[in-house]
């Protein structure tokens, strides 16, 4: 059975508590479970971003900044997992070595943060090389890895297929700070070249996407992979 470990960021889960999409989510990950192992590291979205401003504004240091937000990643994972019942191991991992011994219960294993200056992204790539994951997907709030944030610049390309090396020219420009927004952070990008691990950026908005991504090979989307690379349905 194959390893896939999903980054599902906090925006597209949780974009508000009001409106999340965790119902949505738990629809598809309970027809994914039949077919293939999951791993999935939950972000903060714009709630950590919120808790960490308010801290910038009360002059808090950037590292317990950081730590307010991997609190809300945690959060955020937890009602997956409460969502999630019987699907999903009860507890959420606190590590890696954790996340792997969870693994074998063959339930779906669910993280947030770990470590300050680090986000859910890195985490997501240290977790896959940890677990020997076939495949990471960043299930993101945009179709892809641009040329520039298309969110601003209306004239961005996206790129359909990249190399680790071209990305981290991508993203070596990016600052690194508490609740930091960017398509992937540096630490990320590193572990994905020296891991080998194929990663698909796509549009986790609809949940949908993720599935048929993993169980019939379409998606919409960027392969980050040192060769041409197309991921397989299960």
């Amino acid at each position: 059975m194959k390893k896939i470990v999903i980054s599902l960021g906090g925006s597209v889960l949780v974009p508000s508590l009001e409106a999340n999409n965790v119902g949505r989510y738990v629809s598809v990950l309970q027809r994914l479970i039949q077919k293939c192992q999951i791993f999935i590291v939950v972000g903060g979205g714009g709630e950590a971003r919120r808790y960490i401003a308010a801290a910038r504004q009360l002059g808090i240091d950037e590292a317990t900044a950081d730590e307010l937000g991997i609190l809300v990643t945690r959060l955020n994972a937890r009602l997956l997992v409460g969502a999630l019942g019987e699907m999903a191991y009860p507890r959420i991992a606190g590590d890696y070595t954790q996340a792997k011994e969870f693994a074998g219960s063959g339930k779906v294993v669910v993280m947030g943060g770990v470590t300050p200056a680090q986000t859910t992204d890195a985490v997501s790539a240290v977790l896959a090389e940890t677990v020997g994951a076939d495949l990471l997907i960043n299930a993101t709030s945009v179709n892809g890895i641009y040329s520039a944030d298309p969110k601003k610049h209306a004239g961005a390309v996206r790129h359909e297929h990249l190399t680790p090396a071209q990305l981290l020219n991508i993203i070596a420009r990016d600052r690194l700070e508490a609740g930091a927004n960017t398509v992937l952070d540096i630490v990320a990008g590193k572990v994905i070249e020296r891991s080998g691990i194929p990663l698909l950026v796509l549009d986790g908005r609809n949940p949908e996407n993720l599935y048929r991504a993993i169980v019939e090979g379409r998606f919409i989307g960027t392969v980050v992979s040192e060769e041409d690379f197309c991921p397989l349905p299960v």
